[in-house]
């Protein structure tokens, strides 16, 4: 062994490139590393000849294909398997199958670097603990099926989706043909999708009725058979008795509520707009006027500047540095009479909700922050959920009816052709911006450079 690695291992050679004296090597003298021991490696550098050649391919998750041609018969023949994972841990299960159903020698080719790559590394490796109990489970038996083989295996990583000639291409199509049928699958009917959005942010009966045009039995057989909407069960949104607001931001209600689950962020400031019901919540480290500014600047940012904004009495709202902040922006400031709770009955029905919303979704937001949390949350309230009131959600509700957002009056303006350049008009100008008009003509808008 010394002798080979001083030929082949040029930094030993430097090393005693000039030392005279004598080199002794032995083994230490327990008998167990006296013994003779050689480890075969089963990976060839070549392809086996004679062998089974396996082509394994993932496309449409999670069905994958295994496609092989028989030496003998010269023909392909396949093998199909459903996995539950990621699109890499269904590649895996399809080199571990095919490992499972050959012991005799085998030419492995794949299309994915990620499976080379593994199976390469694969022989006598020792795994470390994994938080991913599937992924652990099938690199021990790869490791294993590798290590105790009787016969060579030949993998290969080949580019997929080549109009190259050659055994190699067409195994890979034919996998490739495998996988499609899922891939191609049809999209699930419409009350399939109702149930799988439903699924994902739990809207309630008129929000689910008014995005997929169910009739209100399929609505209600879907919240009905939902188990986080059973435990956390409430009536549809309504938009409450106490509407303050003719229009959108005329009145909103402010308040803080608490959520112990966030931890350091449990404060969540809540703006609601009493007319159109829209949501505002963010969270944040404290329940100080710092903290009330912070989210009203945020709020305004996404709803828009209110008239006039109610809240509680508590320090954070009667303060003067709060009471400059409200006048700096052109808000009027109003609080309810202390103690008593119906003075924000809003604003305590959206806490309700907000909750209610959270405690449905928590589920599926395990691996999330308390922002991501409350970002999704009233995604589903403002875009999704809808009241007896009105079918349309708060979000619709909010931008539709209030008149800061709408064009007062639209100005009569004259254009000129840019082919003909004939004067016409005048027309209603629709929109505008940076070197382009929108003018409403009697064939229907018509866009137009400004110059």
């Amino acid at each position: 062994m010394f002798e080979h690695l001083l030929q082949s291992n040029a930094s030993l050679q430097l090393s005693l490139d000039s030392y005279r004296g004598q080199i002794s090597v032995h083994a230490p003298s327990h008998k167990l590393l006296n013994e003779e021991f050689h480890l075969i490696p089963r990976e060839e550098s070549e392809t086996t000849q004679g062998s089974h050649s396996v082509h394994g391919r993932i496309r449409g998750f999670p069905q994958v294909g295994d496609d092989l041609r028989n030496p003998q018969t010269r023909d392909w023949e396949a093998d199909v398997e459903f996995v539950e994972g990621s699109p890499q841990v269904a590649e895996l299960a399809t080199v571990v199958r095919a490992f499972e159903k050959f012991s005799e020698p085998i030419n492995l080719v794949t299309d994915s670097a990620y499976v080379a790559g593994v199976v390469s590394r694969a022989e006598q490796a020792v795994l470390k603990e994994i938080d991913n109990e599937h992924l652990f489970r099938l690199l021990s038996k790869l490791i294993y099926l590798i290590s105790h083989r009787e016969h060579p295996f030949y993998v290969m990583h080949a580019r997929s989706h080549t109009d190259l000639p050659g055994e190699i291409v067409e195994g890979n199509g034919q996998a490739d043909s495998l996988a499609a049928p899922v891939e191609n699958a049809h999209l699930p009917d419409i009350f399939q999708q109702a149930k799988l959005s439903h699924q994902q942010y739990h809207q309630n009966v008129l929000g689910l009725i008014r995005q997929f045009q169910l009739t209100r039995s399929q609505a209600r057989a879907i919240v009905a058979t939902c188990p986080n909407c059973q435990v956390q069960a409430m009536p549809s949104m309504g938009m409450g008795v106490n509407s303050w607001g003719l229009g959108s931001c005329e009145v909103w209600q402010t308040a803080i509520m608490h959520i112990p689950s966030f931890g350091h962020l449990k404060y969540v400031h809540v703006s609601i707009d009493t007319h159109s019901g829209a949501v505002h919540a963010s969270v944040h480290a404290g329940e100080k006027t710092e903290h009330a500014k912070k989210h009203l600047v945020q709020a305004f940012s996404v709803l828009g500047i209110p008239k006039e904004i109610k809240t509680d009495n508590g320090p954070a709202y009667e303060s003067k540095e709060f009471l400059e902040f409200v006048q700096q922006w052109g808000v009027e400031h109003k609080t309810g009479i202390p103690h008593s709770p119906t003075g924000q009955a809003v604003a305590e029905r959206a806490h309700q909700t907000l909750k209610q919303v959270l405690a449905r979704q928590s589920s599926t937001t395990v691996w999330m922050s308390p922002h991501e949390k409350l970002c999704k949350a009233m995604f589903t309230i403002n875009f999704l959920n809808c009241s007896f009131e009105n079918m349309s959600p708060p979000v619709v509700r909010h931008f539709n009816s209030g008149n800061q957002f709408k064009m007062s009056q639209r100005p009569l303006v004259m254009i000129r052709d840019p082919e003909t350049w004939e004067t016409k008009g005048p027309y209603e100008l629709m929109t505008w911006g940076r070197g382009y008009v929108c003018v409403a003509t009697p064939s229907g808008p018509q866009w137009m450079p400004q110059k």
